[in-house]
């Protein structure tokens, strides 16, 4: 006796369906984050904080986070280990954008972004890099020597929730 019902998960598929499958997943997702970006309402939640020398640490991502908001952004570093000038253990830098651009790379399915934020405690260059599956990177230089990395991933400002200290002044 045959049978005439299959289940779903006994059709397996070819490598080349495979790899097709994975490429449309991460088309659609390039596609919905490009409508994300381009409403300039998103978080870049850091998992690890990097330095100019390589020094790479955990964090806690709803502290330690970049928030664009349309025309403002907030750059945020944070500690639970010590107090710090905004406090929660770092700096708060909140100020308006200028020169927002966005690139996006369809070969590799990415966006670079790079913006400006002008703060009260100074001015930054911010650089960005984010995949089709929302991980991303962001180099924050100033007018000094040095440079802060944040590494992780991308929300949406609805719904996330995040702890923004004080101003640093």
């Amino acid at each position: 006796m045959i049978s005439l019902y299959t289940n779903s998960q006994d059709v397996k598929l070819s490598r080349k369906e495979q790899k097709e499958a994975k490429r449309d997943r991460e088309f659609f997702n390039f596609q919905a984050l490009d409508t994300l970006l381009k409403t300039k309402n998103f978080v870049l939640a850091a998992d690890f904080l990097d330095n100019q020398y390589g020094n790479r640490t955990p964090v806690m991502s709803d502290i330690n986070f970049i928030k664009v908001d349309s025309t403002d952004a907030v750059l945020q570093t944070g500690s639970l280990n010590s107090f710090g000038m905004n406090g929660i253990g770092g700096a708060t830098a909140e100020g308006s954008i200028r020169g927002f651009k966005i690139v996006r790379n369809l070969k590799n399915l990415s966006f670079n972004i790079r913006f400006t934020v002008i703060t009260d405690i100074g001015v930054y260059d911010v650089s960005m890099i984010i995949y089709s599956d929302r991980v991303a990177r962001a180099t924050i230089t100033g007018l000094t020597r040095g440079e802060l990395i944040y590494d992780g991933h991308i929300k949406t400002t609805y719904g996330s929730h995040f702890y923004k200290g004080h101003n640093s002044i």
